[in-house]
């Protein structure tokens, strides 16, 4: 969808450069204050760790361009570079253009200028980004400007960030000048589902949307949470192509990708890299029965299992000669519901398709008789759902067994017999 059409006057989820807007999340207060930490600690050098897309690189920039004048910093990608490299790039960046090739009147250089800084109390920041991937030699350097000291404190300030955990480096004994200043050892988590909605529309607003919620619906927004994990530069990603490739406001469930995600860094919990902070559960279906366009009944269904049929004593009773005592039974399995016709005289639709057992999707409406069930459930958008699923017929079996105990509680005499009672499975 073109971004006019959305009432949007620029991209609202640009995946270079600048972003539009610089939305605060728990995890990124937290790097923030961590960051701050470091700066004025006595020995300040922090680990910065956050898979790919977990917004590492612009927690760096909102930091740098929060910090005072009279401090110097220098922001540089480590990949791949060797003691010479690293510290003309160093140099540039605190405002040196010398014509030294020699890595140790460039490191001399250095040296001299973070002392000098740090005896007027402004040392300067380094922050070395895939400090991973630093040559060997790089880090040597490294180690060597870590050793500085003015005054019993660190001349020289650094973070060195990864999107890894740095923990096995930090353990090699070259690297203890490093380990040993390390004050914070920070990795970075994703937001929550409220987070990560605030976060959508937040930037949609800075794009110039008026209803950010009407172009992303709180059940999508949802959605996208779940396909990103909650990092922020999926959650770009994932709400860029739902817009692009829509055809009308607002977006659908069915518009969102679900990439592969990426693992955490922290190694304390490693299989819970996946698992966003919050456990949230769908909201139950809506079943809205009507009978020649008039609203008989509009129920939750908040248990795992509903039967449908004429006799009072079903879930969703309904009093007609063309409804079997017992007719279908609605089974919830996870986030899905399936129905299953109980062998009924006249049959069950869905869509006005006969079905004997079916999965269902938002907005089918179920026909028996005269009498139309209208299923509502904004989360149920695939009929895919059991593919994979421990969704046996033992299971079925089960639900059954357990909805004949049910009614035998109830009245034995209204059991329904087996006829009416055992499904049609299909293989």
């Amino acid at each position: 969808m073109d971004l006019g059409a959305a009432g949007l006057s620029q991209q609202p989820f640009p995946t270079h450069g600048k972003p539009l807007a610089i939305v605060s999340y728990s995890s990124k207060v937290a790097a923030i204050e961590m960051l701050s930490d470091t700066c004025a600690h006595s020995t300040g050098l922090s680990l910065l760790q956050g898979p790919s897309l977990s917004g590492k690189s612009t927690l760096v920039r909102t930091f740098i361009e929060s910090m005072h004048d009279d401090r110097s910093a220098a922001v540089i990608d480590g990949k791949g570079l060797n003691t010479t490299n690293l510290l003309i790039s160093v140099l540039n960046q605190f405002g040196y253009n010398l014509g030294l090739s020699s890595a140790n009147e460039l490191l001399g250089l250095v040296r001299v200028f973070a002392l000098q800084q740090a005896a007027s109390n402004a040392s300067p920041l380094l922050i070395i980004k895939n400090a991973h991937e630093l040559n060997p030699s790089a880090l040597r350097a490294l180690c060597e400007l870590a050793e500085l000291r003015v005054r019993r404190e660190s001349a020289l300030k650094m973070v060195l960030v990864s999107d890894r955990s740095l923990r096995p480096m930090m353990a090699v004994t070259a690297m203890a000048p490093i380990a040993e200043r390390v004050v914070h050892d920070f990795h970075l988590r994703p937001m929550n589902r409220e987070e990560t909605r605030q976060y959508l529309h937040a930037k949609l607003s800075a794009a110039g949307s008026k209803y950010p919620a009407f172009i992303l619906p709180d059940v999508v927004c949802r959605d996208i949470w779940h396909a990103s994990a909650g990092w922020p530069g999926i959650v770009d990603r994932v709400a860029l192509l739902a817009i692009a490739q829509t055809d009308s406001l607002p977006v659908a469930l069915t518009d969102i990708e679900h990439p592969s995600l990426p693992m955490g860094t922290w190694a304390e919990h490693p299989h819970e890299e996946l698992a966003p902070e919050e456990v949230i559960q769908p909201e139950p279906p809506r079943l809205i029965v009507t009978n020649n366009g008039s609203v008989m009944s509009d129920l939750i269904m908040d248990k795992t299992r509903a039967l449908v049929g004429r006799s009072e004593h079903n879930d969703i009773s309904i009093n007609s000669r063309f409804v079997s005592r017992h007719h279908a039974l609605l089974v919830r399995h996870g986030a899905a519901t399936f129905l299953m016709d109980l062998n009924s005289s006249n049959g069950t639709f869905v869509n006005s398709k006969r079905v004997s057992n079916h999965v269902l999707i938002h907005d089918d409406v179920i026909t028996l008789g005269h009498h139309r069930i209208k299923f509502h459930d904004p989360s149920a958008t695939s009929r895919n759902e059991f593919e994979g699923a421990d969704f046996s017929d033992t299971v079925i079996m089960k639900t059954l067994d357990d909805m004949r105990k049910l009614l035998a509680q109830e009245n034995t005499e209204l059991l329904p017999i087996m006829t009416e009672d055992l499904p049609t499975i299909q293989t």
